[in-house]
């Protein structure tokens, strides 16, 4: 099953742009999904239980900076096509 997560981090902190552009890098760095960044979010799509376990991994090392929030949506579809992603990139 194909997954949608929409992200929204909010490290607690003055300098919270580093460590958002370092979470985002960090799934970048996954070949196995989809990453979409904007100004209000970061969407990553691809295979269910793929993205989960990538994204329990990246969030529980952003969660080494004391006091950061995550908001998650979930979607049991893929949504590319509605995102403006080219799943074929």
């Amino acid at each position: 099953m194909n997954t949608s997560v929409d992200i929204s981090y909010y490290p607690l902190k003055d300098e919270f742009i580093p460590p958002i552009k370092h979470f985002i890098d960090r799934l970048n760095m996954h070949n196995s999904i989809v990453v979409k960044t904007s100004g209000m979010s970061t969407q990553v799509f691809g295979d269910y239980f793929e993205v989960m376990a990538i994204l329990t991994k990246e969030i529980h090392k952003s969660f080494e900076l004391p006091h950061s929030v995550f908001i998650l949506k979930i979607v049991n579809a893929d949504l590319q096509i509605h995102s403006g992603v080219n799943p074929s990139l």
